[in-house]
């Protein structure tokens, strides 16, 4: 039999590697930015048309290169960072690896002009599909700029991949701002289809921080600053205030470098706890400085994703550089040592400790829990069994899930003659009824029946706008507001009038007529965090992700005191949908209770 193992091609294999590399634009775009920040340059330009589909282009002032170095950087593993093996465990700079211009040049077509600082002339390469089809002298000034263009256009399986616009356009604003926050001493710009996006002017890392997420948080950052002989830890963390229902303003720096780590995302929010609720996250830009012989940042193409060569000890000292700076600035209570000397006065301090009382302290279970092994989680048996009526009444709150769910809500309204009503902790309906009772979650309950109200204004006319006498205007981040720009067609299909006004700014004309007066700019911001809650299903489609993110806004909240007149509107809509029993996520919103049942219990 003939051999059939052969090399692939170099334009082949330069597509194959540039499917790790080159996932999207934004893969792109963080590529050219880490190359100019490594060029030394101090002014970097991003100009993006078409989200960068048509066009990428980065222009530096940094270093350039020489008629040599613009041909080898084509090369696969072609890079000045790495002489021997050594090298790689002492990395500082952003790229190492040689690939990314090698793998743009097989996906785009790519125009390079590059000059350096003692040469008279600059070079111009052009590069398609991983050829080089020209080579030519240019006058250009000391620096570089790459220009990509038609990404994708020799791979259209690849292309068709790609999202809208305004989605890959967030993804690219992510990248800019992740490395731009990691060098607030350097200036960046971002234009996209010629129109401005960001102008950051050099300064500190809060002045950045605030260029980049916004005013908003001018008074709402703690600063963390904690540096020891084996890391530093600098940066800021958001009041508690800031929490938000995404994870979108979280961002860890190593060495300069952005990377995704939620084993520390854990150490911030558990620095948090009791001061922002469960299902919220802090907002932190926080930088760790250590030995790069201690980090391993060569585990992925993108290497965003990094391992330290002790994460307990990383872990430990983040979360004890938060804590330490929240109760500093007090925003955490601290612990106060000082024995109050009035404490010294109370009998049990003053009186002995007898033989007796000692004797019954140590059989106690408290004194075995802290001085014997296992027993620090072992109750007692009790001799009566006290906890059997709590048994049946965890039975009863699990539904028959053998009735199906139509003939249980028609045998519950037709029964519900001699109905009475009652809110229980602003939180719960009970309504009775001849065969028992059902206790509905208000929230949840009101959940499903706004779900399904929208889900109905699909499929006839819009939800009507109601105007506001005085229009509210709303100013929020580039990516928000690229956001929004995409969901205001469906947004007025469901009462939401959003007009754009200016850069990053809207004013919201109108909302649904059931949204009180004078909350709007809160129940919208709320809004906007609540879609992005959703951004990571991507089993549910744009519109799916809105409704759901509606029902959750609008929906009657926990603690809400209700008239009797709208519990009993609520819970007679609740059983007029298709699907009563749950909420759009799934939680039951009702349980029900039977008399016999009840009867049981009781030893009826």
């Amino acid at each position: 039999m003939p051999d059939c193992i052969a090399l692939l091609p170099d334009h082949i294999a330069n597509q194959i590697a540039a499917g790790e590399v080159i996932q999207r634009p934004a893969s792109a775009v963080k590529e050219l930015l880490e190359n100019a920040v490594d060029a030394g340059a101090t002014e970097i330009k991003l100009i993006i048309t078409d989200a960068g589909k048509s066009l990428i282009q980065v222009i530096d002032n940094g270093t350039g290169m020489s008629e040599t170095d613009a041909r080898m950087s084509f090369e696969r593993h072609a890079t000045s960072k790495i002489q021997t093996i050594d090298d790689l465990f002492q990395i500082r700079t952003m790229g190492f690896r040689g690939e990314a211009l090698a793998s743009i040049a097989a996906v785009a077509q790519v125009e390079l002009k590059t000059k350096k600082a003692d040469d008279t002339t600059g070079i111009f390469i052009e590069v398609e599909n991983s050829v080089v089809k020209k080579q030519e002298v240019i006058a250009a000034p000391t620096g570089t700029s790459i220009a990509m263009k038609n990404l994708f256009f020799n791979v259209p399986a690849r292309r068709n991949f790609l999202k809208s616009n305004a989605a890959e356009m967030r993804h690219i604003i992510d990248e800019f701002t992740r490395v731009s926050l990691a060098f607030p001493n350097i200036f960046f710009s971002l234009f996209s289809n010629n129109q401005p996006v960001f102008h950051l002017e050099p300064g500190n890392l809060k002045q950045r921080i605030l260029q980049l997420l916004g005013n908003n948080y001018n008074t709402k950052l703690v600063s963390v600053k904690e540096e020891t002989d084996y890391m530093n830890i600098y940066g800021f963390v958001g009041k508690p205030d800031t929490a938000k229902k995404t994870r979108g303003d979280q961002y860890f720096l190593v060495n300069n470098r952005f990377i995704k780590s939620p084993y520390l995302n854990h150490a911030v929010t558990s620095s948090f706890r009791e001061m922002i609720a469960k299902d919220s996250f802090p907002a932190y830009v926080l930088c760790i400085d250590l030995d790069p012989a201690h980090v391993d940042i060569n585990v992925h193409p993108t290497k965003q994703e990094i391992k330290f060569e002790d994460e307990k000890i990383i872990y430990a000292f983040v979360q004890a550089a938060v804590k330490h700076s929240l109760a500093q600035f007090s925003v955490a209570p601290a612990l106060d040592f000082d024995l109050d000397a009035a404490i010294q006065q109370l009998p049990s301090i003053q009186q002995p400790f007898t033989e007796k009382q000692q004797a019954t302290t140590q059989s106690g279970s408290i004194f075995k829990g802290f001085t014997e092994m296992h027993q620090a989680h072992f109750i007692e048996p009790s001799k009566k069994n006290e906890l059997k009526p709590w048994k049946d009444l965890y039975e009863l709150s699990e539904l028959n899930t053998e009735k199906p769910i139509e003939n249980l809500s028609l045998e519950f309204l037709n029964n519900n003659t001699d109905e009475k009503i009652i809110q229980l902790h602003q939180q719960f309906i009970l309504v009775s009824s001849s065969t028992g009772f059902i206790l509905v979650q208000q929230q949840l309950a009101h959940e499903r029946i706004i779900y399904e109200q929208l889900q109905n204004s699909l499929k006839g006319k819009n939800i009507p706008t109601q105007k506001s006498l005085f229009p509210i205007t709303l100013t929020v981040s580039a990516a928000d507001a690229i956001l929004l720009e995409e969901l205001s067609g469906d947004l007025l299909q469901f009462g939401y009038c959003v007009e754009p006004f200016g850069k990053n700014s809207f004013v919201l004309q109108g909302t649904p007529a059931d949204v009180e007066q004078g909350n709007e700019k809160q129940v919208f911001d709320s809004l906007l965090e609540q879609f992005k809650h959703f951004s990571s299903e991507l089993n549910f489609s744009k519109r799916e992700k809105l409704i759901r993110s509606l029902a959750k806004q609008q929906a009657t909240k926990t603690g809400k005191q209700l008239t009797e007149t709208e519990m009993q509107f609520l819970v007679k809509n609740l059983f007029d949908c298709k699907l009563p029993n749950i909420s759009p996520d799934g939680a039951p919103t009702y349980l029900e209770f039977k008399k016999d049942q009840l009867e049981k219990m009781f030893g009826k």
